[in-house]
Formats: structure tokens, C-alpha cells, sequence
């Protein structure tokens, strides 16, 4: 199929030139590229702008090559079908083409240039909006005034006439700058959307970065990461084009790089705030004890690869005021005042195992889950409880009341024990429950009777009850006061073992606890059931570690939080007080189990 290409020009005399050429092929392109068959050399027409392609029933398909459209009489389309018999007229930039068919069968394509005067006495001109609007220059001149007017000069009269404001972080005060909302960067985070209305709440002063008695003036319980000149020191030098940046920052009134803006941007989104990256941390704990040579911290950038041994806090002798912190490498003894071996409660063939099968109360063989339970904030556990947790095999009854009920034992203070120890009569009584016998070891072959001592004087039932093999010691140790009393010595368990981090045990619901502690193992109370770094690594890679069903990549932020206290657990209100232990007595030995279980820690 052959295109006759006739290309109407005007001199500048005014005279029309007529130019053509034939061009044998059944396609050809249009556009401003130079090796386009049809060459228009207009910058509002693309490289390759449109193509026609003969079709099997003599049209012609056009079709738009670039992002940009073409016109088709009087349409901006981007694909088209053009009947050369009827004709059509497509628009390029200035350029038309008109396509007819001549007699001979070949395809007409007329091109000529618009003429640049060419509407402009349209008649209908005078119905448009724009003939009685006043011109584009004079109408962006007055768009121009009505924006600095509007955005700029209310805005800074308005801050300079106000009533200073103060912080609102609950975002009941409006806020006095008028329009002071059009010049907003961008939303506010999800924390800060109250303050949306209120600019002034923090940038208090015009064109001045927030400062940071700003920000602390609503987040009063943020504390530092640790003190600022101590902060400060053990950041790492800057580069020559940070230290230059900040040096300008600093200078225009913006908080050095130790400042909240330095962290903490705003204007970036509806989002919350991102934890700090791992960088962010490592940066100053890789090489941390090379610019603090007095500091405990030992360095650490990647939990996977380079991170130090735990270093839970536990309490390392009996009756100690405060609990110490120690690395599990040193395979640390706890010395609680307790004597609970885990395996004989979590062996399933064991004698508990088969007295909480006979309870309704538990039905199969003792869990973790049977004495320790998480607490509300479903991240740690609460205190195991003698009366909810113990009791159903360890039991505390007495005798029986006038009533026909039974009496019990109060447990936790030996005064209570004392006097209730008192009221009960001389003589044996019989098995409260016939047929329930102790388990393990402790079990006599009998009736399991609430014997707690021999049947004599209150003072000698306290004293066997409190001594070595007497009902209290089997959970207890035994020890002596000043005077040779026999007591007991303290249970001393701190409120949580790893202080510096943060540690969910919601989020390791599906897996078993012996997965991490050792508990059916553990033969002493002495062990320390903390699992070590290795056992965490087993999941937790560092950050760059690829994910996996198993394998989680853990960050920083994942456990350590940068704030102190916000972030970070510790004890509420002032530390706990821990009942120090009695004395021993002047003359005379240590129980034999407090001599056994404080022996120099296993190698």
C-alpha cells in the first residue's frame, strides 16, 4: 500500500509551497525523532509520537507510540480506526493531517502548520468565561498577592500578636496562628495528631527547630539514654561533613546532634515511630568501652554475631538486702531460701506427677503452666501464690473447726504460725483424707495426716515444724535466729530477672517453656533456669539474618529500649524491701542443708 505525503508550506512572502513524496510500505510512523517517515519538528510532539498501519480492510489503525494522546477530529484518543474513503484530520502540536483516499488507491496525507493568529476572531470567543476575566499576568499577580497575604503576612502578625501558648499534649488548646496550618510539611505522626491544630505547642518560636524543654515539657517521664556529657563522650566522632553540617544546624538554633529533632522527625506521615535501627545502637556500642574505659557495658553491635552473655539478677546469698546481676558464663547458684527440685514436680512418672493425675484440679501430670501464670500485661509472671499454686498437694489443714470445717495453717509469717500452731490439741489425729499419701520421698506409706509436730507444748510443735524435717522445711531451709530460735530462712526472688531488656513471653506462646528452661532437668534450687545467649541465637539472628520459619531477625530495638525509664522495666516506687536473714547463732553449726547448698559454685 503506498502514502502520499504532500507537506504545505508558506513563505515569507506568503506564497504556498507544495512538497511531495511517495513512500511504498504498509506502516509508517510520526513523530519529532528525525528517523520518523513523517517528521514534524514540534517540541509538543514526542520522539514517536503516532503510527498508522494499514488494515485488511482497507483503514487505517492509528495508535499513540509515547504517553502523550493525538487528536482525531476534535478527540484526544490514544488508538484509533481512520477510513481514508471518508477522511480525518489528526492534530500533532501545530501540525494537521489530513487523510484522504486519492483515485489511483493510494493513501492522501496532507500536512500543514496552523496558523498562529488562526481562532483568535472566532465570534465564539465572546461567550467564554476568560473574555471578561482580566488577563493570565494581571490574575497571577493577584493569585501571588492573595497567597502572601493570606499564608505569609496573617500568619506572622497573628504569631506576634498572640498569647504565648503552652504545651498541650492532649490537644484541647486551639491554636492562635491563623492559617498557620498551610504551612505544614507534612501530617503529623500518629502520637502527635492532636496537635495538628496547635503548631505553637511546639515550635514555639518562629523559624527555630524544636528545642528540647519543649518536647520534655509533655514527656516529663523520658529520661536520657544516659547522661548527657556522658553521652556525649561516648558517641563517636563525627565526619568533616557531619561536624560541618551540624556546626550551620546549631548555629540557625537547632539542638546538636544529642537533641530530640536529631532522632525524632515529624511531618513525615500518619505513621508511628519507627524503632531506632540497628546501626543506630551499634554506632556507639561496637567499640563503646574504646571511649569508655570505666564502663561495664561491653561491646555489642549484633545480636547474631557480637553480643555479650546475659546477666540476669538474682540473689546470691540467703537472705541478701538487694539481688546482684552475674553472667550466666559464671553458671551463677541462686540462693533463694527454697528448696524446690523441678524435676521431681515436672517428671510425669514421678509421685506428684501421679497425685495431680487422682486431682480434680489438674487431671495429667504437673506443667508450668500449673503454677506459673502470666500476668496482665501477658510479659511476665506473677508471684507463685502457696494457697492457689501449693496447696492442692502441699496441704496446710489443720484439724477441724466447731463448724464441721476444716482449719488451716496460715502461711508466709511465723507469728501467724505460731499461734495457730497453739490452738491446735495434743494427741495424733487421724488422716484428713484416707488413702492420699504423700508422693516421693516424703511419702511415710500411711494416711496422709497434717502432723505438724509432736504432740506437745505450741513452742516444741513450732520448733519441730521449723527444724530440719519438720513440715515447713520441706519447702524452706531451715536456720536459727539470735537467740537459737529455730526459723526460716527468707525467700528472696527478685520481681524480674533480665532488667536491661525487654522480653515477651506472649510471643513465645507456641513454644514449649522447657524449649528455653531447664526445668526437668533441674535436680536444685540453686540452678538458675535463665535461659543463655545461645539458646536465644537458636531463632534470633542478628538484623541482617534472612528470615525463616525458624530464624527471626532481631534488631536492637527488639529488647532494648533507648529511654530510661519509659522504655526499660524497673520495680515501681522505691526498691523492694527483702527480710534480711536472722543472724546465726554465736556458737553451734549451720543447718546441714544451708551447709550443702552453700558450697562454693560448680566449675
Amino acid at each position: 500500500m503506498a502514502f502520499l505525503i504532500r507537506t504545505i508550506d508558506f513563505t515569507a512572502a506568503g506564497r504556498e509551497l507544495i512538497r511531495e513524496r511517495t513512500l511504498d510500505q504498509d506502516s509508517l510512523t510520526i513523530g519529532r525523532a528525525a528517523e520518523c517517515d513523517i517528521h514534524l519538528p514540534d517540541l509538543a510532539v514526542e520522539q514517536r509520537h503516532v503510527a498508522l498501519t494499514r488494515q485488511a480492510d482497507g483503514t487505517l489503525a492509528a495508535r499513540a507510540l509515547g504517553t502523550l494522546e493525538f487528536g482525531l477530529d476534535g478527540r484526544m484518543l490514544t488508538e484509533a480506526r481512520i477510513d481514508p474513503r471518508t477522511g480525518g484530520e489528526i492534530a500533532l502540536g501545530a501540525a494537521r493531517l489530513a487523510i484522504s483516499r486519492e483515485s489511483d488507491g493510494r493513501v492522501l496525507i496532507t500536512i500543514r502548520q496552523v496558523a498562529a493568529e488562526e481562532g483568535k476572531g472566532d465570534v465564539l470567543r465572546s461567550f467564554a468565561l476568560a473574555s471578561v476575566l482580566p488577563s493570565k499576568r494581571a490574575m497571577s499577580w493577584i493569585f501571588a498577592g492573595a497567597i502572601l497575604l493570606l499564608l505569609l503576612a496573617v500568619p506572622v502578625t497573628s504569631h506576634l500578636v498572640r498569647s504565648p501558648a503552652k504545651p498541650d499534649p492532649e490537644g484541647m488548646t486551639p491554636g492562635q496562628v491563623l492559617f498557620d496550618r498551610a504551612w505544614i510539611s507534612g501530617d503529623l505522626s500518629v502520637r502527635h495528631q492532636s496537635l495538628a491544630n496547635n503548631c505553637e505547642s511546639c515550635h514555639v518560636k518562629a523559624f527555630e527547630s524544636v528545642q528540647d524543654e519543649t518536647c520534655i515539657a509533655c514527656h516529663e517521664e523520658t529520661g536520657d539514654h544516659a547522661k548527657m556529657p556522658r553521652l556525649a563522650q561516648g558517641m563517636p566522632p563525627l565526619s568533616a561533613g557531619d561536624a560541618l553540617q551540624w556546626r550551620i544546624a546549631t548555629s540557625l538554633g537547632k539542638e546538636g546532634p544529642l537533641g530530640c529533632v536529631a532522632c525524632h522527625s515529624e511531618h513525615e506521615g500518619a505513621v508511628r515511630q519507627q524503632p531506632a535501627s540497628e546501626a543506630f545502637c551499634a554506632d556507639c556500642h561496637r567499640d563503646l568501652k574504646t571511649r569508655l574505659t570505666d564502663t561495664a557495658l561491653a561491646n555489642a553491635h549484633d545480636f547474631g554475631k557480637a553480643h555479650p552473655q546475659f546477666r540476669p539478677l538474682y540473689f546470691a546469698s540467703f537472705g541478701a538486702a538487694r539481688p546482684v546481676r552475674a553472667s550466666l558464663d559464671t553458671r551463677p547458684l541462686e540462693r533463694s531460701g527454697l528448696k524446690f527440685p523441678h524435676d521431681v514436680h515436672m517428671n510425669p512418672r514421678g509421685g506428684a506427677a501421679r497425685m495431680a493425675v487422682s486431682l480434680a484440679q489438674y487431671g495429667k501430670p504437673l506443667e508450668c503452666s500449673d503454677c506459673h501464670s502470666l500476668t496482665a500485661d501477658r510479659i511476665g509472671f506473677g508471684e507463685v501464690e502457696m494457697e492457689e499454686d501449693c496447696e492442692a498437694c502441699h496441704s496446710l489443714v489443720s484439724g477441724r473447726t466447731a463448724a464441721g470445717g476444716f482449719a488451716k495453717l496460715r502461711h508466709g509469717d511465723i507469728k501467724h504460725l505460731a499461734e495457730d500452731l497453739a490452738r491446735i490439741g495434743t494427741g495424733r489425729r487421724p488422716a484428713l483424707a484416707p488413702g492420699r499419701s504423700r508422693p516421693g520421698q516424703l511419702g511415710s506409706g500411711g494416711g496422709y495426716a497434717a502432723d505438724f509436730g509432736r504432740p506437745v507444748r505450741a513452742y516444741i510443735g513450732l520448733s519441730n515444724a521449723l527444724s530440719e524435717g519438720g513440715i515447713c522445711t520441706e519447702c524452706h531451709l531451715p536456720t536459727r535466729g539470735r537467740t537459737g530460735q529455730a526459723d526460716l530462712i527468707p525467700v528472696n526472688l527478685p520481681d524480674r530477672f533480665l532488667t536491661r531488656g525487654y522480653f515477651n513471653h506472649e510471643a513465645h506462646k507456641q513454644e514449649k517453656c522447657t524449649s528455653c528452661h531447664a526445668a526437668t532437668t533441674s535436680k536444685l534450687a540453686s540452678d538458675l533456669l535463665i535461659p543463655d545467649l545461645a539458646s536465644c541465637r537458636e531463632c534470633h539472628r542478628g538484623a541482617s539474618a534472612a528470615k525463616t520459619k525458624k530464624i527471626v531477625p532481631s534488631e536492637c530495638a527488639m529488647c532494648h529500649a533507648y529511654h530510661l525509664p519509659a522504655g526499660q522495666w524497673q520495680p515501681k516506687g522505691k526498691a523492694p524491701h527483702y527480710r534480711p536473714l536472722p543472724p546465726p547463732p554465736e556458737s553451734g553449726k549451720a543447718s546441714s542443708v544451708v551447709a550443702a547448698l552453700a558450697r562454693p559454685a560448680r566449675k
